[in-house]
């Protein structure tokens, strides 16, 4: 007959002194501005209440990538940071 052996991993961890955790995130640059970000949540409200109009025709905008398009579009004229149109 086989013997099983039972581990206890409780006795054998070690505990930190003091020390706090780190989520192992790093602290990036934002890439798009908080006006950036002003701007299209204007732009989507103004889509969701069916007043955003698209430049030349002048025909409502239903599509919500569209609505995010003219918030940057309208940011990066102002020379808010946004990066660029990259298709």
């Amino acid at each position: 007959m086989a013997t099983i052996r039972k581990t206890s991993s409780a006795g054998s961890r070690k505990k930190s002194a003091g020390r706090k955790k780190t989520t192992g995130r790093k602290k990036t640059t934002r890439k798009y501005s908080r006006k950036a970000g002003r701007k299209v949540e204007r732009a989507m409200h103004e889509m969701k209440h069916g007043e955003l109009k698209s430049g030349r025709s002048g025909r409502k905008v239903r599509s919500r990538k569209q609505a995010i398009a003219i918030g940057l579009s309208e940011a990066r004229r102002e020379g808010d940071k946004v990066p660029n149109n990259q298709h």
